[in-house]
């Protein structure tokens, strides 16, 4: 995990009511992406267990709502957006406060704000945390979270990664997804070596979608012309986060970059190829199921923040990616795969 990174909040507050006004506060604060969520999910399925007559708030972005609910945690969200102290009217201070977001200084400074009895978080980037573990760089995001916990006394499985099967329309047998958005250029990888990749599974005889986000429909869309596909199997812009996972716990196949849907595939179990460049699949990689995903990396590492293309993601070919998923498409189907119930 970087420095923090700051943005803007955005109000919105919890609403209180009968006795949960009275109960305890367990708050977390981890205001960052789809991929940060789904790395923090054996954690804070730890502290749901470890606090079970806390009253459970998430502080993060208004996507976490959806992702709460695909996770299968019924906590409460307060919105906010970076490392700044979550709105906090006519709520009793934290009774815990717990630092998922970062090193710190400003998210340490952020929950310290609120008064919490006990602030749980990395020791050395503020006095407010004296008694916490030292940060260290080449931890496996999960494992990071999971032994803050656990020099707290609060044991996490970073095994925990399973999600349950979520609602949804039925995928059909043997669609691909490819997803060739990301956050910054430098874990873009060029749009014409994924529409290779996608025309050949097509060719293949898989039914190939490619998703992303509404800023990332035109990117879709060059994808899905050059690769031949029928407009219809553009999802890039219209889909939710309920649908977006739907998709990719049916699919076949996922073919990503180091972004969130790659951490969807992980929750799903479902194959998949991810393309690393800046960051190494030792930090971000699957932590599980290591059988049914593929890594992709040249062996460097750069700023995961850049908006150049990281060299060594730029170095990885169009072939070494198909060959990944022919490898994994001639093993077993993926019938067998556990759902976290």
């Amino acid at each position: 995990m970087e420095e923090d990174r700051a943005a803007s909040p955005i109000v919105a507050v919890p609403r209180p009511s009968g006795p949960d006004r009275n109960r305890p506060i367990l708050l977390v604060l981890r205001a960052l992406g789809l991929g940060d969520f789904a790395t923090a999910v054996p954690a804070l399925r730890a502290l749901d267990r470890a606090f079970p007559h806390h009253r459970h708030i998430l502080a993060g972005p208004d996507s976490y709502d959806d992702l709460l609910a695909l996770a299968g945690l019924p906590w409460e969200t307060v919105t906010v957006d970076g490392p700044h102290t979550p709105p906090w009217k006519g709520l009793n201070p934290p009774d815990l406060a717990v630092n998922l977001h970062g090193r710190g200084p400003q998210s340490v400074r952020a929950l310290a704000a609120l008064g919490p009895r006990r602030l749980w978080t990395h020791s050395g980037a503020d006095p407010a945390a004296p008694d916490g573990p030292p940060w260290a760089d080449d931890v496996h995001e999960v494992d990071r979270w999971c032994r803050l916990l656990a020099h707290y006394g609060v044991t996490a499985d970073p095994e925990d990664l399973r999600w349950p099967e979520p609602a949804g329309g039925a995928v059909p047998t043997g669609t691909a997804v490819v997803h060739p958005g990301a956050a910054s250029g430098s874990r873009r990888w060029p749009e014409l070596r994924f529409a290779e990749v996608a025309r050949r599974l097509r060719e293949r005889g898989l039914r190939v979608m490619v998703t992303g986000s509404a800023e990332e429909r035109r990117i879709a869309e060059r994808v899905a012309r050059v690769a031949g596909l029928h407009p219809q199997g553009i999802a890039a812009g219209t889909t939710g986060l309920s649908q977006l996972a739907a998709l990719v716990a049916g699919a076949r196949l996922v073919v990503s970059g180091d972004t969130g849907v790659a951490h969807l595939a992980t929750a799903y179990g479902t194959p998949s190829v991810v393309l690393f460049g800046p960051s190494s699949p030792k930090t971000w990689g699957p932590r599980i199921d290591t059988d049914r995903h593929r890594c992709l990396w040249a062996g460097t590492t750069g700023d995961p923040h850049a908006d150049r293309i990281d060299p060594g993601l730029a170095s990885i070919t169009a072939d070494e990616v198909l060959n990944a998923c022919e490898d994994l498409l001639a093993a077993r189907p993926r019938a067998d795969v556990p759902s976290r119930p």
